[in-house]
């Protein structure tokens, strides 16, 4: 049974004035472990500074991220006062009442959303989508890019080959067709005495790993969920003649172009293929970027970065998270306070600098933006295109089937395409059924 939602407003008027305890002048914020986290908790401690209030994290592995975190909210535990949830999750908690939704908060203390980058906004904080019912503050903008060998590039020997090879010039890919061709004269080459191989992308089956990866071939041949948004009309667009294509290509690549056994793999497996010089490219999500640039080995002027490359249109895996305040939190005034500080400009500007990845306008329009990292005009650019997987309550469900039908496709061989992308659609249908929406 879905709880009633409570305004921020509703909810904050239920805190009771006068001292707090020890206990409701602290929070607990919630997040995945990984390098922006860390990066959170030295930014945060300007709150500290300023607010009185001790902040607590509580940072889970991505490998059991979500289910860590949906079982929490499911329960009605108070072990997050604020949570920086998938972009995915949006739908859940706002109809499940695990978010607070901010409006009028947002609007009692100037808070406006237009001084966010649109597409952030819409994927983070909205729901239903493209309404201006706001349940999070955008708080780290991502998406799926890549990152290759520039030093391997830049070697005539390399060079010289690959133009025989293909008759054009190595370069970073323009088309996802040009990038698998490069991973493919990559793939079982010899390079200073050590057989590498073209690329480690995303094929992962238990959480959402080959689903966020081919989205990134899908999406560029022009996948969509829906022929017209709301409506789950799928038949025609999941399974269009383009995205059967996509799915195909998608799984050429894994064959043809990917390490030996690289069957189960998602985030920590690209990035150690690509730092132990296994491979001359790899994919992953921009969060990743400062630490690679930063790595002693394959960092500074070894490594470059690229986006997404289009096939028949510019696109790229949403990833990427909203800062919600739960509906649960014993300290309302704090996590809301918490909030209001984070959407300041200059904690933005700071929180960029730090590596944080703000979608705030004040800090992506600054002249001076693209020039302040070696990948800070790919983000720019691959947040302009954008697209995310399902926000529906049952996303978990959706997300499950397509990672199986991928899956079993793409690395199992079972079937075809087509009969993977009408399956997934008849998956999905089922779904959609259950919840009354179809």
């Amino acid at each position: 049974m879905k709880t009633r939602l409570l305004t921020a407003t509703a909810v904050a008027a239920l805190c009771t004035a006068g001292a707090a305890s020890a206990q409701t002048n602290e929070l607990t914020l919630c997040w995945a472990a990984w390098d922006p986290a860390n990066a959170l908790v030295e930014l945060s401690k300007d709150f500290e500074t300023q607010s009185g209030i001790k902040m607590n994290f509580e940072f889970v592995p991505w490998p059991n991220f979500a289910d860590r975190m949906l079982n929490e909210l499911n329960s009605g535990g108070q072990l997050c006062d604020l949570l920086i949830g998938d972009s995915q999750w949006i739908g859940g908690g706002a109809e499940n009442g695990h978010y607070v939704k901010l409006n009028d908060f947002f609007a009692a203390n100037s808070i406006s959303m237009a001084d966010f980058m649109p597409a952030a906004v819409y994927a983070y904080s909205t729901w239903p989508k493209g309404s201006e019912n706001y349940y999070a503050l955008p708080a780290m903008g991502d998406a799926n890019g890549w990152f290759y060998r520039k030093d391997w590039f830049a070697r005539d020997d390399i060079k010289a080959a690959f133009k025989e090879a293909t008759g054009r010039d190595l370069a970073e890919p323009k088309t996802q067709k040009e990038l698998l061709e490069t991973a493919q004269f990559f793939q079982g080459r010899e390079i200073d005495g050590k057989t590498v191989y073209g690329a480690s992308i995303f094929t992962e089956r238990g959480s959402e790993g080959i689903t966020m990866g081919a989205t990134g071939a899908l999406y560029a041949w022009g996948f969509k969920y829906e022929n017209t948004p709301g409506k789950y009309d799928m038949e025609g667009a999941v399974n269009s003649p383009a995205a059967v294509e996509a799915l195909e290509f998608y799984k050429e690549f894994y064959k043809t172009a990917t390490p030996p056994g690289y069957d189960n793999a998602y985030m920590e497996q690209s990035l150690d293929a690509f730092k132990s010089g296994q491979v001359a490219m790899a994919m992953n999500w921009f969060a990743f970027f400062p630490g690679l640039y930063a790595d002693p080995n394959t960092g500074g002027d070894k490594i470059d970065f690229f986006v997404n490359p289009p096939q028949n249109q510019p696109a790229s895996t949403l990833g990427g998270q909203g800062i919600s305040v739960v509906s649960y939190t014993d300290n309302m005034d704090g996590a809301l306070e918490y909030i209001k500080w984070f959407a300041n400009p200059d904690v933005q500007k700071k929180w960029w600098s730090m590596g944080g990845y703000s979608v705030h306008n004040a800090v992506l329009n600054d002249p001076g933006f693209k020039d302040s990292a070696p990948f800070a005009g790919d983000f720019l650019e691959a947040m302009s295109a954008v697209q995310d997987f399902w926000q529906e309550p049952a996303y978990a469900s959706l997300l499950l089937a397509m990672q199986e039908r991928l899956h079993n496709y793409v690395v199992a061989d079972q079937g075809t395409a087509q009969e993977a992308l009408d399956g997934l659609i008849a998956d999905w249908t089922e779904v959609f059924q259950d919840e009354g929406k179809l």
